[in-house]
């Protein structure tokens, strides 16, 4: 496995543009190349050659028969629309150690888009924060990519998720079938995520959902501190760590394996991803998923 994919060493380039280029080379070079699936092509027609036009186009069959230059045409197949949404509430703010779970969310997010836009799709991205949805439809171009890269650059968590809006009339503006990526830690007030994931679900996309969470939320263990702020209300807690620590992971076990199956239950692709965990795994989930729909 690549160095690359080391989310500290990911983190240190700060470059978003260069980091994910950087990771995805890594990733790349150390897999089958030929699982990595770009716009299929499918012959359609022959065109008389012009000046500037490619020479690699041209048939050299059809100028022996002919003594006459050809291109030959291809269609591009139609590739899919990735979205990507990030959550950006406040509790996205949550730290463990160098880097915070939007950190993580915010690189993962961004080697996701490039590869999605190397392999020729149209790419959108919607951030939930402070009740707000700001939103940048799909498209399929670098500068489109960068525009990403800069509004990724600039999340800065607040506020609670968001409460539901028109988002059906938001994701059903293509009769085509999407990719839907998610990364969100998935806290929650009142189901809200999950109206927005049964919402989306139920307009016939694909959906991934990156839970992310932080290795000391999972250990329970703050290095000694003992009182606790909920990051989106501000309400706090006194705990004694060691006390509580059994029963605070049996308690998460049970939640991390209801949410699976709630997600399970809706065919939602459901993984947890911790904020020191390599990348690559990630990419290949997105890779097995993407290529599903293109079937």
């Amino acid at each position: 496995m690549s160095k690359l994919l080391d989310p500290k060493v990911m983190m240190a380039i700060k470059d978003l543009n260069l980091s994910a280029k950087t990771t995805i080379d890594g990733f790349m070079s150390g897999i089958n190349k030929s699982t990595i699936k770009g716009p299929g092509l499918e012959f359609s027609q022959y065109r008389s050659y012009q000046p500037g036009d490619d020479l690699r186009s041209l048939d050299w069959k059809m100028f022996a028969r002919s003594d006459r230059y050809y291109i030959r045409e291809s269609e591009v197949e139609t590739n899919i629309a990735v979205r990507f949404l990030v959550d950006a509430s406040a509790s996205m703010n949550h730290h463990d150690g160098e880097f915070t779970k939007i950190d993580y969310a915010r690189y993962l997010t961004a080697c996701l888009a490039y590869l999605a836009n190397l392999q020729g799709d149209a790419i959108g991205l919607y951030i939930f924060k402070n009740t707000e949805l700001f939103s940048m439809v799909a498209k399929q171009d670098y500068q489109h990519l960068a525009r990403l890269f800069f509004q990724l650059e600039q999340l800065k968590p607040e506020g609670e998720f968001t409460k539901p809006i028109h988002y059906k009339e938001i994701f059903s503006g293509t009769q085509n079938r999407e990719l839907l990526v998610f990364v969100t830690d998935l806290y929650q007030t009142a189901e809200e995520i999950f109206d927005l994931l049964d919402t989306l679900n139920a307009l016939g996309h694909e959906i991934l959902v990156f839970h992310v969470l932080s290795r000391n939320e999972i250990e329970l263990d703050f290095k000694g501190y003992s009182t606790f702020e909920d990051l989106e209300t501000g309400q706090t807690l006194q705990i004694d760590q060691t006390k509580a620590r059994s029963t605070y992971q049996t308690k998460l076990r049970n939640y991390l394996d209801k949410t699976r199956n709630h997600m399970l239950d809706r065919r939602i692709y459901y993984r947890t991803i911790t904020t020191d965990e390599p990348l690559d795994q990630a990419l290949r989930d997105f890779l097995k998923q993407r290529n599903k729909l293109k079937v």
